[in-house]
């Protein structure tokens, strides 16, 4: 169990967008389950989630992944996602890779705007001897490691697949950053060689395939689309929204948590003109604040094993009594019972 009262940071920051959820809630629907068995105990509603497009964090993408892995019985369930995403499903940044010349441009795209998409891991590149992709992890992926890396790497498969028309698996090598697991024969579906124990996930492309040209190659188009990644990315960075703003920052914060005073004048704006906004977009700043609260205190509790007491100081309490109160209103039990339920 991590000590830190501040490992927080990492895992409740915006880190996914939501349609890498969506697609696994969508896998879980075609093998039976309901909405309400898929989101049953986990922070998340499913009207938000498939309306709204702010970035999850991973520490809600986490829950998601455990429970679908958990109902599905199915631990290379991340591969079975995968290979169903459209290139759809990558947006922007998903059409540009279509619409470059050829695979190296393409990647170089997914390594410039994966902000777009996520901002869990990032790409590098080898040259020599063969063109390779190395993922560079941010966040330790934990017990979620594989799924996320199969989810990602068959969507990846079907983005380039539509790109260059050619059968990957024949074509592409990748060593996985995890022991090889019993059913290491479900990944000849994403390549024909596969290897194990490795200490980050590196996919090989053969000469052919690097050098196959882009089907829907467009400058025209793909100038346009590179404008637009550009805009969404400025957008993403500064936040959309007022509301957005608010709650980056409070995220952010790992000391005690600014006042609506403070972030008010942050916004240039006084005090009151600053919650009417915020009550046009449909919240507050005690929502907002509530918010991270709660995610804060629902990961602190299942991660730690700072006390009550101590977990309520790093949120701004001074009375525990008052922090339990709040909790047992925000999940419906007690601090010490939702610790019980949840702490690995």
């Amino acid at each position: 169990m991590p000590q830190s009262l501040h490992d927080f940071t990492a895992v409740l920051s915006p880190a996914l967008h939501p349609v890498y959820a969506r697609l696994l809630c969508a896998e879980l629907q075609r093998r039976g389950f309901a909405p309400a068995d898929i989101l049953d105990g986990l922070p998340l509603n499913w009207q938000h989630l498939h309306e709204s497009n702010q970035f999850m964090s991973f520490d809600q993408m986490r829950q998601l992944i455990e429970r679908g892995v958990q109902l599905s019985q199915c631990p290379w369930l991340g591969l079975e996602v995968g290979l169903r995403t459209p290139a759809s499903a990558h947006g922007t940044l998903g059409a540009a890779m279509i619409a470059s010349k050829n695979l190296p441009s393409a990647m170089l795209l997914l390594q410039r705007y994966a902000g777009l998409r996520q901002n869990l891991a990032n790409l590098q590149f080898e040259l020599e001897p063969d063109f390779a992709a190395v993922l560079e992890e941010w966040v330790d992926l934990g017990p979620v490691r594989e799924y996320l890396h199969c989810q990602l790497l068959g969507g990846l498969v079907q983005l380039l697949t539509a790109m260059t028309g050619q059968e990957l698996p024949q074509q592409l090598r990748i060593e996985w950053p995890f022991d090889e697991p019993a059913w290491a024969h479900e990944y000849q579906r994403i390549a024909q060689h596969n290897s194990f124990g490795f200490s980050q996930l590196r996919v090989v492309l053969n000469s052919t395939l690097v050098n196959s040209p882009s089907l829907a190659a467009d400058d025209e188009a793909l100038q346009r689309l590179l404008r637009d990644c550009d805009l969404q990315l400025q957008r993403l960075q500064q936040g959309d929204t007022l509301a957005q703003r608010v709650r980056m920052q409070l995220q952010k914060t790992e000391g005690p948590m600014p006042t609506l005073q403070t972030m008010a004048a942050k916004e240039n704006l006084t005090e009151r003109t600053f919650m009417r906004h915020l009550q046009a977009e449909g919240t507050s700043f005690q929502q907002l604040l509530d918010e991270v609260r709660q995610e804060r205190a629902c990961w602190l509790l299942a991660n730690t094993h700072n006390t009550v007491e101590d977990i309520a100081y790093a949120l701004g309490y001074e009375d525990a009594s008052n922090f339990s109160r709040t909790f047992k209103r925000w999940c419906g039990q007690t601090p010490k019972a939702y610790r019980q339920e949840h702490s690995s």
